[in-house]
């Protein structure tokens, strides 16, 4: 109970600084949702999280997966962007696993355009968003666990580059009702981050009209420095129901971010025999101006042998007025 108590302190100072450094924020691709089965659920995973997913969604659930695993995801993400997620789970013994992670937002070479080469200079640039976590979860108590997840960011831009290192804290507990399960994370805790590179530096004149002036000196242009996406999350699920041929499962998530307002995620997921996987959910519930909204997917998982299993996931994303995004997931068990 000691334990249990420390860990809530952290959590509420953690939940404190959120509330109090609020505003704009960089990283925005730490908040795009990798895994099919997930997203399908309406990202109401904080207190499922028992896949290879669960590296981004909760380390404190790597203890609960049933095997080790290695799992890909790619999202068709908004404006022709690609977002690719890649997890691994490696379980030490019933009570203890570590994970890596490494997530990737790209998008295709662009045109260099200037006002008076509108149609391109003949120079391309490319961007992209990379984060690498190592993650460590284990079990406290039989019903209760703790995980983390340390990574390094890392953003680029044609000649800018910004980079930092961040830390997840999760929690899990079966409570004493059967089947009602807690989850509690706390997402991208670390220091802000700031753009630097050849494109930060510029020649500079301090009076143009003086005779006389140098317009050759060499200066240096200040970046500002921002905060990452904190995300607090704190979720419930709760096993409906539970047989060899049907079983139910529902969930909801509160969301508390630094730099918007607070919602509400809400998923269901049913399975046929533990083999075909259908799912729907409703994201961004009490969110302000929110074009997300109905989710919808479907999974499989096939033996290849008795403890192999391979599962495959798709998921459909609503966002309003702009591009429905697709997500597609593949895991294999060892």
């Amino acid at each position: 109970m000691r334990r249990i108590l420390y860990i809530m302190i952290i959590i509420i100072c953690s939940d404190v600084y959120s509330q109090v450094f609020t505003g704009t924020t960089s990283g925005q691709f730490l908040k795009i949702e990798p895994g099919a089965r997930a997203v399908a659920m309406g990202g109401a995973f904080t207190a499922v999280a028992d896949d290879a997913s669960a590296l981004y969604w909760n380390p404190a659930g790597l203890p609960k997966a049933n095997n080790s695993a290695a799992a890909f995801s790619h999202t068709y993400w908004l404006a022709e962007t690609s977002h690719d997620y890649a997890g691994l789970i490696y379980k030490l013994n019933d009570d203890h696993a570590f994970g890596v992670s490494y997530t990737l937002l790209s998008i295709p070479d662009m045109k260099v355009r200037t006002e008076i080469y509108q149609d391109g200079t003949g120079e391309y640039f490319s961007a992209s968003d990379l984060a690498i976590g190592l993650a460590y979860g284990f079990n406290l108590t039989k019903e209760f666990s703790m995980g983390f997840n340390a990574k390094y960011v890392s953003q680029n831009i044609w000649h800018m580059t910004a980079s930092t290192f961040a830390m997840d804290f999760g929690l899990h507990y079966s409570t004493p009702i059967e089947g009602l399960a807690l989850g509690m994370c706390m997402s991208n805790i670390g220091p802000k981050i700031k753009f630097e590179g050849d494109n930060n530096f510029i020649y500079y004149s301090f009076d143009p009209d003086k005779n006389g002036n140098s317009d050759n000196i060499f200066a240096d242009i200040k970046m500002d420095s921002w905060d990452l996406p904190l995300i607090f999350r704190v979720g419930l699920a709760y096993q409906l129901l539970s047989s060899e041929i049907n079983s139910l499962l529902i969930s909801a998530d509160a969301i508390h971010p630094n730099d918007y307002s607070e919602y509400v995620n809400t998923g269901i997921e049913y399975s046929f025999m533990e083999r075909l996987f259908i799912r729907g959910g409703y994201k961004a519930l009490f969110k302000k101006d929110s074009e997300e909204g109905l989710t919808l997917g479907a999974g499989v998982v096939y033996y290849l042998t008795n403890y192999l299993p391979l599962k495959v996931d798709y998921s459909y994303s609503d966002f309003g007025r702009l591009k429905d995004v697709h997500r597609f997931s593949v895991e294999v068990g060892f």
